[in-house]
Formats: structure tokens, C-alpha cells, sequence
């Protein structure tokens, strides 16, 4: 039983219900403001309303979400729960008294039931006479007989397991700062594995309870905090030191402690990082620039992140949030906030000490966080996804190595057939913060708020039938654009179409399978024919044919298979850079007018046979053609 891919899809539809809360949270700051000032009373009372209505709805949504959820977004399966959630919420409520309330807790079960519903029954063929309540139209029915026999066990137990849920969370609520504590310190740690979410769950819409004017009851700290309980956001509060001060000081450290050379590009990203961080509270992206560099420094860190819930704790500070503990939500949800204030010292305080903390533990231990050493950062993606997804796909092992692909926040959960397929060096060299491989094929990627986008263009991509052909890094070195090639014939790509590379050692590789098919005598260059048509051509230098084969050996003849990675040439480095105009080594495509559309690597260092650093699609006519020769 793949119980982590379980785990890890359960996490992320746990996410999607909460999508709603930010709608909610600016409704009630509407709702708050002084409408009596422009004799509109009714208008915030009237956004006020709305906003409690999603509160007060969001069993509904938690139903409705873990369905779909955990179904790939099956669409029976959501229409499925909202029929079975109605119907367990009134037969529990008309024979065990409308005290049966589980809240969300019963959203999710009623979610689990529809997606477990689905998954069993979607393909069952019934006899033909009757076929047309077959398949998924029979999701509805067993999910809806599977509703009443549940119904019926929780109207026996009920009581049982409510009394039993209240006990739990009224132990968890007298550890008071210590059990505040406990929650921040498992919290960050549960962060690198993506399961922080379950946890969240429980505390944030399981635990303590609070009757509204109705008599409707609330569970959990975030319903509870925006339905006005002023005992509500012990558990949220604590928070904010944390995400608005502490995680962008240590995105200034590690400016601050990069190579001068790589400081522009470094202060650009991690910028950015700690903005997202201060208006949003999306941190991975600055924990995972150290979390495999340093797991202690990341073990601190949960320690000082508990630390911080205790202080709000004592201090009686009660905030909350909708999306994340960031100053997005600290201002528009103040005015339901008490001692909010006491946030802003903390939190200058936590960033002074994690700055300093984070400086130290650097230089002292020479980390190699981003910029210190040629390795990865967190690239900026915006405008690039389209074209860096295909290299992504080919790094997780293509399309056929991967079972599931879901999206949260920040990170891309995946489950492969092949987890030694993945390529983890591509993948930080396109753009990746972190890799966490939980076994059994199941792999988190960490890209950042651009994750969803990614899932999206590498869905869009698996179901299209494109024919594409990925290259490989065909030798040590640096990537660069064609256009930077000090040669108009190929900067301006007369010959063909490509990218150019600037080595750092004496050997060239087969980018790709193919034929040697060309050799100049001169030995500088040679041609490579794909299986699919396209004639590639690596030229080593600029200006080398003169050279005459003086500093060049040769590993192939013409007419010889090769495989991607398979040594072509060999030449000596140092005599070519003093008798060449450049060491430029361009990689082009000389029949380019068969290419559909092309994608590229972020052009940094590459390792000799490095994959994906270069895609193409090729033309429709051009795949049918193939297909005939084969054929």
C-alpha cells in the first residue's frame, strides 16, 4: 500500500477547500469598515454576512474539496459528496439532536467516502438493460447508500467520538505555551515532507470549539477566530514572527554572505523570496536554500518557530489568518486580531537574531548556499514556463514515468514509476529550490509559487501526441545563447538554430542518438543525424579549422551509432584557446526549418551530458513522415 502517496494526496485536497478563506477574510475587513460614514450601514452588513456564510459553509467545502481532491478532480465524485453531505448532515442531525455536529472533520469523511465511491465504482458495466445507470452515473447511487449505512453508525457513535474529540482537544489546549510549542516545532519540521498540512489541519479546523448566536457550532482556531471567538488564534498568531520578519532576514544573510559576481542575480531572487515571504507567508523557497545544506541550521529553526508560538501564547496574542501568516493577512484581519501589535517587536527581534544567526553559521561552516557556489537558485519563471516544462517533464523521467501529478502552493507532488529516472542536477539546474524523494516513487519538487503553472503546462504537454526530441549537455562547461557567439554565422543563425557552449575540459559528447554523418577533416566539427531526421552540428571553437586537427583526436568515424553521452572528440583545451578566436562551441540544428517550436535550459554551468538542457517539437508533417518510414 503506497501509504505516503496517499498521505501526500490527502495533504494537498486538505489545501484546496481553504481557497476560500482569503474571500472570506476580505469580505469581514470590508464588512469592518465605516459604511455609517456614508449612510450604506447596510452594505457591511451585508459583506459581513457573506463572509460568515463561507465560514459557517466550509464542512460543505472541505466535502466537496477532498472529493475532487483525491479523484484528480473528478467531477461525479464532487457532485457525489455535495448529495451525500446534505444527506449525512440532516439524518445525523433529525435522530441524534442538532448538538451532532463534526464540522469539518465530517466534510472530510464524507470526502474520503465519495472519492473512495469513485474510484471503485466509475468503470462498473451493469447488465445492458440497465447499463444506463452504469459507470460513473453509479457514483451517485452507492455513494449515496454508503451515506445512510454511515449516517447510521455515526448516529450510534456519535456522541462518543464527539465527547472523545473534545477531551483530545481540551488536552491539547491545557499544555497552553508548551502545547503551542509543540505545534510550531512539528509544524516546520513536517514542512520539507509536505504532510504539514495534515497537522495544520487538525489545529487550524479540528481543535476547541465556539456556539455562534445561532446555536451552529464551530471547530477549529481558524473558523473560530473569524467567527469572532476572542479565545481563537493561539494557534496562528505565533506565526508571523516567523514568516513576515525571520525568513526574509535569512534571505538577506544569504545576499549578503554571496560571491560579488553572482551577488546581482542572487539579490534579485532572494528579494523577491523574501518579499513573498513578508506579503504572504509562502516560505519554502528560503527553506529549502538551506534545508539540504545545513538540516541542523533547519532543525534551529523549528526550535526558534515553536518558541515564537510559545511567546504569542504567553503574551496573549490572538491573530489569525486566511492564506498564510503574512502581512497581507495581518492588516486586512487586525480587526479581529487582540494585542496584535506585540507581533512587530517580536518579529524585529526574531529577524535580528536569524540574520546574525544565519551570517555566523555561513561563514563559519562555509555553507554553499545559493550563490556562494555555482548551484542552483530559485529562478524567476514568469513568461518561462512554457518553455522550461518540457525540460522539466524529460528530467522527472518523461511522460511515461509519471504515475500522478499534483500541485500545491509551492511544490509539484508527483508520484513515478522510476524515482532513479529523475534527474535531480536538471532539475535544480532549471529552476528547482529543493528535491524530496519519500520512496516508493512518491517525489516533491519545490519551484515556487509557479508550481501550479508548471503541473498545468506538463499536463497540457502528456496529453498532446508531440514528437519531441531532448538534448543533452554535450560538454562541461557554460550554456550560452547563440546569439552571444562572437561569429555573425552563427550568432545570427545562418547556418541553423541552437545554443553554444563555452568548455571548461577537453572532451565533447553526443547530445543526442544518432549517426555520425559528417567529419570535417580538419576534426573541429561534425554532424550528427537523429533517428528523427534532424542534422546536428557541434562545431568546437571559433575560427579552428586552420588548426588542421593539430590539437584534435577524433573517437568515431563516419557512419558510426552513437548514444547520447558517448565521447566524439577530444581536443586540448589550453592550445585551442590560444590559436582560436573563441572557445565558443556552438550546437545547432542545421535542417531547422523541421522544427516546430524549441525550448532552452536556463543558460548557466552544465555538466558533460547533463540532460535537458535543449527541446524540440517537431513538425506535424514531419512526425507523419517518420511514422511512414518506420512503418
Amino acid at each position: 500500500m503506497n501509504w505516503m502517496g496517499n498521505l501526500q494526496q490527502l495533504g494537498r485536497s486538505l489545501m484546496l477547500p481553504t481557497m476560500a478563506l482569503p474571500v472570506a477574510a476580505i469580505l469581514l475587513w470590508l464588512g469592518h469598515m465605516p459604511w455609517q460614514l456614508v449612510h450604506f450601514s447596510q452594505a457591511g452588513e451585508l459583506l459581513e454576512f457573506a463572509g460568515r456564510l463561507i465560514i459557517q459553509y466550509l464542512p460543505f467545502l472541505f466535502a466537496v474539496g477532498v472529493a475532487m481532491g483525491l479523484t484528480d478532480n473528478g467531477g461525479t465524485a464532487g457532485m457525489s459528496a455535495v448529495l451525500s453531505y446534505f444527506m449525512f448532515t440532516q439524518i445525523t442531525e433529525r435522530f441524534a439532536g442538532s448538538a451532532m455536529q463534526l464540522g469539518i472533520f465530517g466534510g472530510i469523511l464524507i470526502g474520503v467516502l465519495a472519492a473512495l465511491c469513485y474510484r471503485r465504482f466509475r468503470f462498473i458495466q451493469l447488465p445492458e438493460y440497465i447499463q444506463f445507470f452504469g459507470g460513473p452515473r453509479f457514483v451517485p447511487l452507492v455513494t449515496s447508500v454508503a451515506t445512510i449505512f454511515l449516517s447510521g453508525i455515526v448516529v450510534a457513535v456519535g456522541p462518543w467520538v464527539q465527547e472523545l474529540f473534545g477531551r483530545i482537544g481540551e488536552f491539547l489546549l491545557s499544555l497552553g505555551g508548551f502545547g503551542a510549542f509543540l505545534y510550531g516545532f512539528g509544524y516546520r519540521l513536517l514542512v520539507p515532507s509536505g504532510l504539514h498540512h495534515i497537522l495544520n489541519n487538525v489545529y487550524w479546523f479540528q481543535l476547541g470549539a465556539y456556539q455562534l448566536p445561532d446555536g451552529t457550532m464551530v471547530y477549529g482556531d481558524i473558523p473560530r477566530f473569524f467567527s469572532g471567538d476572542p479565545t481563537a488564534g493561539t494557534f496562528m498568531a505565533g506565526l508571523y514572527p516567523i514568516m513576515m520578519f525571520a525568513l526574509p532576514a535569512v534571505a538577506l544573510a544569504i545576499i549578503q554572505e554571496a560571491r560579488e559576481d553572482l551577488k546581482p542575480k542572487i539579490r534579485k531572487t532572494f528579494l523577491t523570496a523574501a518579499l513573498a515571504s513578508l506579503l504572504t507567508g509562502v516560505t519554502e523557497p528560503i527553506e529549502f536554500a538551506f534545508l539540504f545544506v545545513a538540516p541542523y541550521l533547519f532543525f534551529i529553526h523549528a526550535v526558534l518557530s515553536g518558541a515564537a508560538m510559545w511567546i504569542a501564547y504567553e503574551l496573549n496574542i490572538h491573530h489569525g489568518f486566511s492564506y498564510s501568516a503574512g502581512a497581507i493577512d495581518f492588516i486586512i484581519n487586525m480587526h479581529l486580531a487582540r494585542n496584535e501589535w506585540l507581533i512587530l517587536p517580536i518579529g524585529i527581534l526574531y529577524a535580528a537574531v536569524y540574520y546574525f544567526l544565519f551570517r555566523y553559521a555561513i561563514v563559519k561552516y562555509q555553507l554553499p548556499t545559493p550563490g556562494r557556489e555555482e548551484g542552483s537558485t530559485i529562478d524567476e519563471f514568469a513568461g518561462d514556463i512554457p518553455y522550461r516544462s518540457p525540460l522539466i517533464l524529460q528530467a522527472l523521467g518523461g511522460k511515461n514515468n509519471i504515475k500522478t501529478i499534483e500541485a500545491c502552493i509551492t511544490r509539484l507532488r508527483l508520484t513515478l514509476v522510476n524515482d532513479k529516472l529523475m534527474d535531480i542536477a536538471t532539475l535544480k539546474h532549471l529552476g528547482a529550490a529543493g528535491i524530496i524523494n519519500l520512496g516508493a516513487g512518491n517525489v516533491q519538487v519545490v519551484f515556487g509559487t509557479f508550481s501550479e503553472l508548471i503541473r498545468e503546462e506538463i499536463v497540457r504537454i502528456t496529453k498532446k501526441d508531440l514528437h519531441q526530441v531532448l538534448f543533452n549537455s554535450p560538454m562541461l562547461g557554460r550554456m550560452i545563447p547563440l546569439e552571444d557567439v562572437p561569429d555573425q554565422i552563427f550568432s545570427k543563425k545562418i547556418v541553423g538554430n541552437g545554443v553554444a557552449f563555452l568548455p571548461e575540459k577537453g572532451e565533447l559528447v553526443a547530445p543526442v542518438n544518432g549517426t555520425v554523418t559528417l567529419i570535417y577533416p580538419s576534426l573541429h566539427a561534425l554532424g550528427i543525424t537523429t533517428d528523427e531526421g534532424l542534422e546536428v552540428l557541434l562545431h568546437v571553437g571559433i575560427d579552428t579549422s586552420h588548426l588542421n586537427g593539430k590539437y584534435f583526436t577524433c573517437m568515431v568515424k563516419q557512419g558510426d551509432r552513437v548514444e547520447a553521452g558517448d565521447l566524439l572528440l577530444k581536443f586540448n583545451l589550453n592550445k585551442v584557446n590560444q590559436n582560436a578566436k573563441s572557445l565558443a562551441t556552438p550546437m545547432l540544428i542545421t535542417n531547422s526549418d523541421r522544427v516546430k517550436s524549441w525550448s532552452f535550459a536556463p543558460f548557466k554551468s552544465v555538466r558533460k551530458g547533463q540532460a535537458s538542457v535543449m527541446s524540440v517539437i517537431l513538425k506535424d508533417e514531419i512526425r507523419a513522415a517518420g511514422g511512414e518510414t518506420n512503418g
